[in-house]
């Protein structure tokens, strides 16, 4: 039986990215600011310092679809690694004032010369995003608005929230048009279930956070809840 390649990287240990790459310049960003768009596509793969980034792609309504919210110690820009003509509809924008450093593929390919675990690294990192978008997309043929969003604020709470005794998760503020985003949705369908969801007591949320029940939440996945 021939191995599935995917399950052959990702068993093996996972190597950190960071152990092998050296130090570069830190460049800051304000935020709203853009690092790279289609009229400028990413020659580079980024590490966030400090702040938050999100990643966009144009769709052909010319909407933003979020891909994903990126913070300290997490990588993006990836897709220039691949050379995906994709990448020329992507975009990134500091959500708030950020902090980034970057490689350009040209200096990613010397590093991994000397340096061949980075290789590993960055291909178990592709390896991951690669299955968490399959995920987006499945969940985008078969979920619901509803659905999409409880999935959206259950994994915003995991990376970044803080858990309190209660059970409770606080995090970041996020707009209800980046929910949207997020989520294949307008602002005004997002506001909907947010409110729906506040009076049932599953969050609460505010200009400076959100508080999530994620046990509630969870609930709402089960196949007899959220029904379409």
């Amino acid at each position: 039986m021939t191995n599935n390649p995917t399950t052959e990287v990702l068993s093996k240990p996972l190597e950190d990215p960071l152990a092998y790459l050296p130090h570069s310049t830190v460049c800051d960003y304000s935020k709203n600011r853009t690092v790279y768009d289609q009229d400028q596509p990413s020659t580079s793969l980024y590490l966030v310092i400090e702040g938050k980034v999100k990643v966009c792609r144009l769709a052909r309504s010319g909407n933003q679809v979020v891909m994903d919210i990126y913070q300290t110690d997490e990588f993006f820009g990836e897709s220039a690694l691949l050379g995906l003509s994709q990448c020329r509809t992507e975009m990134a924008i500091a959500m708030e004032n950020t902090k980034l450093m970057a490689w350009t593929t040209g200096q990613i390919d010397d590093i991994v010369a000397r340096r061949p675990l980075l290789a590993v690294g960055l291909l178990q990192l592709l390896v991951q995003r690669s299955e968490f978008f399959g995920q987006r997309i499945e969940s985008f043929s078969v979920d619901n608005i509803p659905r999409r969003l409880v999935r959206a604020l259950l994994r915003f709470s995991e990376r970044m929230g803080s858990a309190h005794e209660d059970g409770s998760v606080e995090m970041t503020a996020f707009t209800h048009e980046l929910l949207a985003q997020y989520v294949g949705s307008t602002r005004e369908i997002v506001t909907q279930y947010m409110n729906q969801f506040r009076r049932q007591g599953y969050l609460l949320y505010s200009r400076k956070g959100i508080i999530l029940r994620p046990e509630m939440l969870r609930e709402m996945l089960k196949p007899e809840s959220l029904a379409a």
